[in-house]
């Protein structure tokens, strides 16, 4: 776990695909879910992630659960798992965009890339206007921001062909920012947006 940067305080070391059965067994409860979390055990909470209620999670939750994040995965499995799919989502991504806390950060641009693919039925408007903010917080040099600025980025341009012309261009504005940071983002994103595969994928 240290290798890849991840926080092992309070981990037991349950793999993933371990986690995931139990959630499969247990189904969705949400007064489980916040127990669960009240327990500060990471792999507690990534569970309590799955099993929640999406339809039960409150604005407050959100901000509480956000603002303990301690590690990458432990933010990037709630977003995927649960927060991209409440009625919150989309409004939280924003605001934590322009949050400074490096976790809370984060997963606002985590939930831009959670929901790009996930959210098969918004509408192109919503991802454009997603990659403002991107290009606004392009400059941030800390290493688990900028690779979910990047992350965005990518997930919104593979939507696509609209939105893959799009996020080219925006990543051609960050690439002129003066920060390797921004560099990096650009032309990573790029790399992947530009390659055949991607444009073969989306055209075909």
């Amino acid at each position: 776990m240290a290798h890849f940067g991840i926080n092992a305080d309070h981990a037991l070391g349950v793999h993933i695909p371990e986690i995931r059965k139990i959630a499969k067994s247990i189904g969705k409860d949400h007064a489980l879910a916040l127990d669960l979390w009240r327990s500060q055990i990471k792999e507690a909470r990534i569970l309590a992630s799955m099993v929640d209620d999406p339809g039960m999670v409150t604005e407050s939750q959100m901000e509480i659960w956000c603002s303990t994040f301690d590690s990458w995965d432990l933010c990037d499995q709630c977003c995927s798992n649960l927060f991209d799919k409440t009625q919150f989502a989309y409004s939280k991504a924003a605001q934590w965009s322009k949050r400074n806390e490096e976790y809370v950060k984060r997963a606002g641009f985590a939930l831009m890339a959670c929901l790009a693919v996930h959210d098969k039925a918004a509408d192109d408007a919503r991802f454009v206007g997603f990659l403002a903010m991107i290009q606004r917080e392009s400059w941030d040099e800390r290493n688990f921001v900028k690779k979910a600025v990047n992350w965005a980025l990518r997930q919104i341009g593979k939507r696509n062909v609209r939105l893959n012309k799009e996020a080219l261009a925006c990543a051609k504005l960050i690439r002129q920012v003066d920060s390797p940071s921004a560099k990096w983002i650009a032309s990573d994103a790029i790399r992947e947006l530009s390659s055949k595969a991607v444009l073969g994928r989306l055209h075909g």
